[in-house]
């Protein structure tokens, strides 16, 4: 008996469907174990990230309670417990590292040691894996506990392309560079560098006050005038 149209379209999807049932048998007789061995890999891969994650995420906020901890005491005048200091300027977390060891130096500093605390920071401010930031802080109180062994020149040299008018440490490197100037006789220069910093807002209020009053004694006036309010 011959197959009407709608008959041989139902055979024809039997025997697609029988195809198609074979290949797949014979696809995971061939492949089915390394398929099932992949998943696991898989899983437990992804289990690690996991496990990599909270582990990370619990190291950084042990490390940020023990950073808080450091910072209170060294704020507070006293001194920090010398092993966790020493750990976490071991830190893997760069920030964290830097501010630690910018405490110990300053630490140092503070008892008296100032060749520890210059070797301290002259490190900092060569770690090229440290931000610029850290870096350019460390060399400014580097330079700044130096300053009486060092020629003006060289202070003029280190920080000068620090104390640039609206840069992050202006005030700092700018006052210490303003006053190699007038240790070299250059008045000129000292005079609009001191005036720079008393008028710019974003230097610290105790430099901008000592930078007025020195360009006032070089006869420059720093003073700022207020803005008169416009006329409504």
């Amino acid at each position: 008996m011959a197959l009407t149209p709608q008959n041989s379209e139902a055979f024809m999807r039997e025997v697609d469907d029988a195809v198609r049932e074979d290949q797949l048998a014979t696809f995971w007789a061939r492949y089915g174990r390394w398929l099932l061995a992949a998943l696991v890999l898989g899983l437990a891969a992804f289990g690690g990230w996991l496990y990599w994650q909270h582990h990370s995420k619990t190291q950084a906020e042990a490390v940020s309670e023990q950073m808080d901890t450091v910072l209170d005491a060294a704020i507070g005048g006293g001194t920090p417990d010398a092993k966790q200091l020493d750990a976490l300027t071991k830190a893997d977390q760069p920030g964290y590292r830097a501010s630690a060891q910018l405490v110990k130096a300053g630490v140092a500093a503070r008892k008296g040691d100032a060749k520890a605390a210059i070797a301290l920071y002259g490190a900092m401010a060569a770690d090229a894996k440290l931000d610029k930031p850290y870096r350019d802080l460390a060399l400014i109180r580097q330079t700044s506990l130096q300053f009486d062994s060092l020629k003006p020149q060289q202070v003029v040299d280190r920080l000068k392309p620090l104390a640039i008018e609206g840069a992050p440490w202006f005030g700092s490197a700018g006052e210490l560079v303003a006053i190699a100037y007038m240790k070299m006789g250059k008045n000129d220069l000292a005079g609009p560098m001191f005036a720079a910093m008393a008028k710019d807002e974003k230097v610290p209020q105790s430099i901008r006050s000592r930078a007025r009053q020195m360009a006032g004694v070089m006869g420059i006036d720093a003073v700022e005038i207020p803005a008169e309010p416009s006329e409504g």
